[in-house]
């Protein structure tokens, strides 16, 4: 962060109140649009499979709702470059918002395709989330980027376990209104997305990334080059140029593809051998509170300790809960809990330290450009994992993929901590 300072390195006072103000107001939005997410992702592979009557095509539900992740990250970033983070936000949640409405609507006219459609757009709620971290950090003080990021990816915490709870609530509102079966979710996941527009329309004011520029000192580069064309061009120049940039977004993409290819596989697994529905649901529910719970811990470790030790503790917690989740027996119920608490806590550490890292290893004025770029591979990567990860659980065993996550993350943990540069 290249904003002015005071005498002792600390941020001017109206700096420091404005990130207090901006961390409010992240917050806020990531809870109501965290439980946005959740509340409609929760019904949205059964109501796929009860229009389409195939099981197939209802997978296909979480696929389009992370391919909008991936898709909305870009043009989400381009336009937080051009207008501040406000403008790329409200742009995300948008999209979101048109995505419930088209959702409701092929509902309604029992229209899978168009469903499909609908979430696609849906997932930009999701890269709303996600680049809601990285607003987080334009008014950073050196040594704070990570703990800041880490509050605001924490918050997700209460939208991710209210959102799934209110499904069913507000499917029944929704009978009770007259509206199509299935709509209700739909109807509050717009409703939580609007919200969220209005407090960021509202609150982040003066927009963070804005002010962070005007606060900059001239960037030499920039301005003798002019600005650079294309948001894509400008991400790919500034990786080529940062070693350390490439590195946090290689930990980053294989912490997250490590994470979505287990999560995804286990409640198949744990079906499998007779576990039932309040099992799983406990797996995962503990799964997501290591994901979330402990990132402001994680957070301040990587500003206390470094980044670099943080991801490589990273991976080395993905590689045990791998080990644990693959090797569980028949009826180890709980080696599986185990390993997938981990498994949370191991994402963690790499979303919020790479994510730091990232950010302070490119020049502010590529940030979004380079931090839609993560984004975009982060999600790309997921989508694939759980593919591959289905394959691998089909033909060969679940045990087969923890093997093979292990091996991912023991060879990137080895690089980040052997490569110096």
């Amino acid at each position: 962060m290249t904003t002015a300072r005071t005498p002792t390195g600390s941020p001017p006072a109206h700096v420091a109140a404005v990130q207090r103000r901006t961390l409010g107001v992240l917050t806020a939005a990531q809870i109501t649009s965290g439980m946005g997410v959740a509340v409609g992702f929760t019904l949205s592979s059964v109501v796929v499979t009860d229009l389409s009557g195939s099981k197939a095509v209802g997978g296909l539900a979480g696929t389009a709702t992370v391919l909008g992740a991936a898709l909305l990250a870009l043009p989400t970033a381009k336009a937080a470059g051009r207008g501040g983070r406000r403008t790329g936000l409200t742009l995300a949640y948008g999209c979101a918002i048109l995505g419930c409405l088209l959702a409701v609507l092929s509902i309604t006219i029992g229209s899978w395709p168009l469903l499909l459609a609908g979430l696609v757009l849906f997932g930009s709620g999701s890269a709303g989330n996600l680049a809601s971290r990285y607003s987080a950090t334009d008014l950073s003080p050196p040594g704070h980027a990570a703990r800041h990021l880490s509050w605001v990816v924490w918050a997700a915490t209460i939208g991710s376990v209210a959102g799934p709870n209110l499904a069913q609530p507000a499917e029944d509102l929704g009978r009770r209104l007259g509206l199509a079966p299935y709509t209700g979710p739909f109807v509050l996941a717009l409703l939580a997305f609007t919200l969220a527009v209005i407090i960021i329309s509202a609150g982040l004011r003066p927009d963070p990334l804005v002010l962070a520029r005007s606060l900059a000192a001239p960037q030499a580069e920039e301005t003798a080059a002019g600005k650079p064309r294309g948001t894509l061009g400008t991400a790919w120049r500034s990786l080529r140029e940062s070693p350390a940039a490439l590195r946090a977004l290689a930990a980053i993409a294989v912490g997250h593809t490590s994470m979505v290819s287990i999560m995804s596989m286990t409640p198949i697994h744990l079906h499998q051998h007779g576990a039932g529905f309040s099992i799983i649901g406990m797996v995962i529910s503990l799964h997501v509170v290591g994901m979330y719970v402990l990132s402001p811990l994680v957070g301040w470790l990587a500003d206390r300790i470094g980044r670099v030790r943080v991801l490589v503790l990273g991976m080395a917690l993905l590689l045990v809960s791998a080990v644990l989740a693959g090797t569980a027996g028949e009826h180890g119920v709980a080696q599986v809990t185990a390993g997938l608490i981990l498994l949370g806590l191991g994402w963690s550490c790499c979303l919020v330290s790479g994510s730091a890292m990232l950010t302070e290893a490119v020049p502010l004025e590529r940030r979004p450009s380079v931090q839609g770029l993560s984004d975009l591979v982060m999600n790309g990567c997921g989508a694939a994992g759980t593919v591959i990860a289905g394959v691998i659980v089909e033909v060969l065993s679940y045990g087969t993929l923890g093997a093979a996550v292990a091996v991912l993350v023991t060879a990137t943990g080895l690089w980040l901590a052997l490569d110096r540069r």
